[in-house]
């Protein structure tokens, strides 16, 4: 069996409040889910690795063959628990450690 190749996307959330990463996390697999269906969502292997509050950022772990995909969603998602949100891909690396050198 092949290893399936990853990539972290940092993202910034640009919100007057802050929502729980549930509640994120929903946001976005809603918007995969809607915009590619069960089986195009769940080919993405999204999750949610790291959530900082004060700085309003996430990282996220996707699968390389799916990252356009995610891409797309992530400017889909407008708002999470009823809080209007914009959230902007920051870097995509396919380490933790290059991603936060980035950042």
């Amino acid at each position: 069996m092949k290893r399936t190749k990853r990539r972290y996307i940092a993202v910034q959330l640009d919100c007057d409040g802050v929502p729980t990463e549930r509640d994120l996390l929903d946001a976005v697999w809603a918007s995969l889910t809607k915009l590619y269906g069960e089986v195009g969502a769940s080919l993405a292997g999204l999750v949610l690795i790291s959530f900082d509050v004060e700085r309003k950022m996430a990282v996220f772990r996707v699968a390389l063959v799916c990252l356009p995909q995610v891409r797309a969603s992530l400017a889909v998602v407008t708002s999470v628990a009823d809080v209007e949100v914009s959230l902007h891909v920051l870097s995509v690396s396919g380490t933790l450690k290059a991603l936060f050198s980035n950042l």
